[in-house]
């Protein structure tokens, strides 16, 4: 798959989450370059299997939601979190939002798909791995 392919179907994955993103954002080809050199060190190879795109394509989605969260611009991209509010005080009437064990905040969520996202295909680059001289 190309390079251009392998944007697009970023793009796809991206929108299919939530995201609206700008047609020519320039964080995503530089996204989409440093996974698929991270994932040609992984497995030592010069050119990516197929059978590892969708590996390319869910890290590099994950790795641009990690670098949005990080610049505080997850709004520029559609993603609105509320915050939890944990206890509100007025005088003597205390009202507190608790959150059960089970239960996590929208943060929390994302924070789980982004780093699902990130490490996706992590157990299937030992298939495609090449030994060094």
């Amino acid at each position: 798959m190309k390079e251009q392919a392998l944007g697009e179907a970023v793009r796809e994955l991206l929108g299919a989450l939530g995201v609206t993103m700008q047609e020519d954002d320039p964080l995503l080809p530089l996204i989409l370059g440093y996974v698929q050199t991270y994932v040609l060190n992984e497995i030592n190879g010069r050119e990516i299997p197929q059978e590892l795109h969708d590996t390319v394509i869910q890290r590099a989605a994950g790795e641009y939601l990690a670098a949005k969260q990080r610049m505080g611009q997850l709004e520029d991209i559609g993603l609105i979190l509320e915050q939890a509010v944990k206890q509100i005080q007025e005088g003597d009437t205390n009202t507190v939002f608790a959150i059960g064990s089970g239960d996590s905040t929208p943060e929390q969520r994302l924070g789980q798909l982004i780093t699902g996202l990130c490490t996706a295909g992590q157990d299937q680059f030992a298939r495609f791995r090449k030994l060094r001289w």
